[in-house]
């Protein structure tokens, strides 16, 4: 991404004399941790110019290399990434009477916090609950004082996360007492759900025609992911659109293809000069159509 930005940078200075505005460039940090669009945000990113419109990019294993896919309205869910400190009382695997087995607590914990999803959330509402970290104790005969765990909240909504979020506190901290420990629960990040301006979202997306072709671009008039993007927070402050770049299939060749964050995920660098094209032109043509 940093490269096809880095080619958009160089065009864009190649073309300047069509350049009828400004155009910012955001590298953006920590997009994984979705705390990189709040920094950006709160130093001031979108002022002095002021800006009108963003517009972002990201790759995708698993799509045809070359083509761009887009959909409009809520597009993408909202994360919340947290973290559980479940607190005992250490002693000897051969005495568990004289201590207090976090990770007994912590397994019952991540049971119930299941039930959030299967029973007290509506089944037509999207929304995940993943702990994705469970660790606690070195030794096999030793029982430990701390069990940490960690995970993510999904969700389409914005109040849906916010419930999930509080009854996952209360769960744990609830679970936790009942077996004589205690629990805390701390977000980490969060990022809200992206939404994707229609009016802008199918401008670039003519755009990109030009380019690529009509065949090239596909809109998911609707369509909804679960996975998260820290580009979300822009789309609460200006009209935004987000797209995806088809990376490579196993079709094409047998080292794409791969999920997007498997160990062995390979991508089709030819798309790059795609990307900064896209960059480029999209930037220009909108300048030149929105005076």
């Amino acid at each position: 991404h940093t490269a096809m930005l880095l080619g958009a940078a160089k065009l864009l200075k190649q073309y300047e004399d069509q350049i009828e505005g400004t155009i910012k460039l955001v590298f953006q940090p920590d997009e994984e941790g979705f705390t990189g669009a709040k920094k950006m945000l709160d130093a001031g990113v979108l002022e002095n110019p002021k800006v009108d419109a963003a517009m972002a990019m990201h790759v995708h294993s698993g799509s045809p290399s070359n083509m761009v896919l887009y959909s409009t309205g809520p597009s993408m869910a909202g994360c919340i990434r947290f973290r559980i400190t479940v607190n005992g009382v250490g002693c000897h695997g051969a005495m568990p009477e004289t201590g207090v087995d976090p990770i007994n607590i912590a397994a019952h914990v991540y049971l119930s916090l299941q039930e959030i999803i299967s029973r007290e959330i509506a089944p037509a509402e999207p929304a995940v609950l993943t702990i994705g970290k469970f660790s606690g104790g070195d030794a096999p005969n030793i029982i430990p004082d701390k069990v940490i765990m960690e995970g993510t909240i999904r969700n389409v909504s914005k109040e849906v996360g916010e419930f999930i979020f509080k009854r996952l506190n209360e769960v744990a901290t609830m679970t936790a007492k009942m077996f004589r420990g205690e629990a805390k629960v701390e977000e980490l990040s969060s990022v809200p759900p992206l939404n994707n301006d229609k009016e802008l979202a199918d401008e670039i997306a003519s755009y990109i025609k030009d380019l690529l072709g009509e065949k090239a671009v596909y809109c998911f008039e609707g369509g909804k992911g679960m996975g998260s993007e820290d580009f979300a927070s822009y789309s609460y402050k200006v009209p935004s659109m987000y797209f995806m770049l088809g990376a490579g299939t196993k079709e094409e060749n047998p080292e794409y293809g791969y999920p997007m964050h498997h160990p062995k995920v390979t991508f089709n660098e030819d798309i790059l000069v795609t990307g900064a094209a896209i960059h480029t032109y999209s930037a220009i043509m909108w300048l030149k159509n929105n005076k």
